[in-house]
């Protein structure tokens, strides 16, 4: 029967302990889910200019001030911060568990996430709220339908070319109807349906994150193994991924107060439809480095293709001679097309979102990550020797393929930047359009 300990111990019954896990990580997903959508836009909703405007300086310069790029420096410092405490919780707890427990790498966590409701409430009357006005995503979807009347067709190639035409959502604005022609629904004005599609623009873009997203997950996983089969001389091989936030904290300084700038005053408008490409470009670079690596790595050991299971005659894993500190320039450079793409996403989904969709948009953004995870497990059975190389080259071809479609099929609304960025903002009133709602349902 076991004592009453052994009884209280989850993880010595399996099925007990696959329950509790599940359902963690339902908890988790939802919690994440509800956070993330939405600490992001009220991180940049504090800073409440939306136009250029002119400032003084205090040595007396005028200069105009762009708010988008106020925006983007926001959420480059919110993604510094986020980094800065992944890199102290990961370190932190790897040695908790080490010297301690798994308790107290699980508690203390805890802690910490129980303060963060009350610092909320306390700071409550600090913050800039947008109060809530209901999903949007009716309407919004409403709307689309409304725009695609008359342009369905069984040819993909006209059907394409209807779905983004230039008038495509002009046929779903207030002011084409008249009288007792416009819908009830309709409590909104022609400038919340440009924002709208802006907004589907946006989500358009997000469509390709997958892709890109693919490569960075190889930093939690397969670099985590490769790292297991050099030389660590001492250091965990797990220790190795933190470089990714460790360059984060160099690099995304450097990129706001020399690199963005130096491009600037060449005249190089880094966009953030440039700077999503440049990061699937360096994410493709990141993999190909790792692939070389893996290709030393089967080189220099002494059973050639299968180094994972390599072990001596004393049953000790046999490793390959290279340094593990080679793995360097696979974060590296999975931390600048972080910069690029992830901090830019952020960026783009709220910038492009209407007012009151900016959670619904900055949702899907984070979704694609989602999606992203389910597609690799298409590449599971690449992730093992001795077929490793592949795994990585796939990776660096799909996302070097993906940011050429990427950049072709999007650089249109890259000549359109500032004008998505100045537009005006609608008008819409969601309680009428609740109400509207409700007298449908009876």
């Amino acid at each position: 029967m076991g004592t009453f300990q052994d009884r209280l111990c989850v993880i010595k019954n399996p099925h007990g302990s696959l329950a509790c896990f599940v359902i963690a990580l339902i908890i988790m997903g939802l919690g994440t889910g509800g956070f993330k959508a939405n600490i992001s836009p009220l991180v940049a909703e504090q800073y409440r200019r939306t136009k250029l405007f002119i400032k003084v300086t205090k040595k007396g310069e005028r200069v105009i001030v762009d708010p988008t790029m106020t925006t983007s420096r926001i959420y480059m410092y919110f993604y510094l911060f986020i980094n800065i405490g992944s890199l102290i919780g990961q370190i932190g707890m790897s040695y908790s568990e080490k010297y301690v427990g798994y308790w107290l790498a699980f508690t203390l966590p805890t802690i910490l996430f129980c303060c963060c409701p009350l610092v909320l409430f306390i700071g409550r009357n600090r913050y800039i709220r947008s109060p809530p006005t209901g999903s949007v995503l009716g309407t919004s979807m409403r709307i689309w339908r409304l725009a695609l009347k008359g342009r369905f067709s069984w040819n993909p190639v006209k059907m394409y070319k209807n779905l983004i035409a230039d008038d495509f959502w002009e046929g779903a604005k207030p002011s084409k109807f008249r009288g007792e022609s416009r819908p009830k629904w309709m409590t909104f004005d022609d400038q919340w349906v440009d924002e709208v599609s802006r907004g589907f623009k946006a989500c358009a873009v997000f469509m390709w994150y997958p892709v890109y997203w693919l490569t960075y997950n190889q930093l939690n996983n397969n670099l985590t193994s490769q790292a297991a089969t050099m030389a660590t001389h001492g250091v965990p091989n797990d220790v190795l991924s933190n470089l990714d936030p460790f360059a984060l904290i160099i690099f995304i300084p450097i990129c706001d107060l020399f690199i963005y700038p130096a491009l600037a005053r060449a005249n190089i408008h880094f966009t953030p439809l440039r700077k999503i490409t440049a990061g699937f470009f360096t994410g493709a670079a990141s993999m190909v480095w790792t692939a070389v690596v893996q290709h030393y790595i089967y080189k220099t050991n002494p059973c050639g293709y299968y180094v994972s299971t390599c072990v001596d005659a004393a049953g000790n894993p046999v490793t390959s001679y290279l340094n593990v500190w080679i793995q360097t320039g696979s974060y590296v450079l999975i931390a600048f097309s972080e910069i690029f793409a992830s901090i830019t996403g952020l960026e783009y989904a709220f910038t492009k979102a209407p007012k009151n969709m900016r959670s619904l948009v900055m949702a899907c953004f984070l979704f694609m990550s989602a999606i992203s995870s389910a597609i690799g497990e298409a590449f599971v059975s690449l992730s093992i020797d001795p077929l490793l190389i592949w795994n990585y080259g796939v990776m660096g071809v799909l996302a070097g393929v993906s940011g050429i479609i990427f950049w072709f099929q999007f650089k249109h609304l890259d000549d359109q930047e500032d004008d998505l960025n100045n537009m005006n903002e609608g008008n819409f009133d969601n309680q009428f359009s609740e109400s509207d709602d409700s007298e449908e349902k009876k």
